[in-house]
């Protein structure tokens, strides 16, 4: 895995942890969500289980990819997942994600890549994967406890692989049809890639494009991925002047966050 992946997967799951044993009523609304914090704490030691079984070897559909497939599948699970006290789930959270790490010096770490809800990823994906999973929850879960996230330009950076990975997956064919293009993508102090589109096809590549880009974006990196995951509005960001955008066809920005939907 890359450097610092597994440290992060490792503090992430702890952080969230603590966060959940902080909650004096696991029953609190989550805000923007339909769960409650003890639903969103339960999702996320499923979701770290399901994660393991994949790092495993192991089998273990959920879904076809398409936001409405992985809601469906979330909801039964938690249907028949009826835990919802902090301190088992903090508990399985942790271990769950530990199990993960462990999966992965375990000689069927070499084997086949693992067919995810998002499709087969190797597994330095599916651990870059599992960490974005976590942050997204984690931060849904601080905004709740009303306590400091853990998302940070670090732990954005170890996201990345995922991302890219899996930006064409989840582009939106309505969005991308008939749209041809080439965005440049920088992360302020952190990476830049390219996102090219025509005849419906979506290419992420890292580095500098190699053709001069339409358009350049510029942004901070926890603002990239809270946009990606669903969790910041993109008009108010870039109102408030936290997103640049220049280069031959400037006006291209503001569409880009709908060319993608947040599985």
């Amino acid at each position: 895995m890359p450097d610092g992946l597994e440290q992060a997967i490792r503090g992430t799951a702890e952080e969230i942890a603590t966060l959940v044993r902080s909650a004096s009523d696991t029953a609190l609304a989550v805000p923007g969500s339909e769960w409650t914090v003890g639903e969103a704490a339960a999702h996320l030691a499923l979701a770290n289980e399901l994660m393991a079984d994949l790092a495993a070897g192991r089998e273990r559909p959920y879904g076809d990819g398409t936001p409405q497939s992985l809601a469906g599948a979330n909801a039964k699970s938690l249907a028949v997942f009826a835990e919802r006290r902090a301190e088992p789930l903090a508990t399985m959270i942790i271990k769950q994600a530990e199990t993960f790490l462990h999966a992965l010096s375990l000689p069927a770490a070499d084997g086949p890549a693992p067919a995810t809800p998002l499709g087969l990823m190797n597994r330095s994906v599916l651990a870059s994967y599992l960490l974005t999973h976590m942050l997204g929850h984690g931060y849904d879960l601080a905004r709740a406890l009303k306590r400091p996230h853990m998302v940070d330009r670090a732990r954005v950076g170890l996201c990345m692989p995922f991302m890219r990975s899996v930006m064409p997956r989840v582009a939106n064919p309505a969005a991308t049809a008939g749209l041809t293009a080439r965005y440049r993508i920088r992360l302020r102090g952190g990476e830049t890639f390219s996102v090219s589109l025509a005849d419906g096809v979506v290419q992420v590549t890292p580095g500098e494009p190699p053709q001069r880009a339409d358009c350049t974006i510029m942004l901070d990196p926890v603002t990239f991925l809270l946009i990606a995951l669903g969790r910041l509005n993109p008009w108010r960001a870039m109102a408030q002047g936290q997103i640049l955008a220049w280069g031959p066809r400037p006006w291209l920005a503001p569409r880009f966050p709908t060319l993608f939907t947040a599985p």
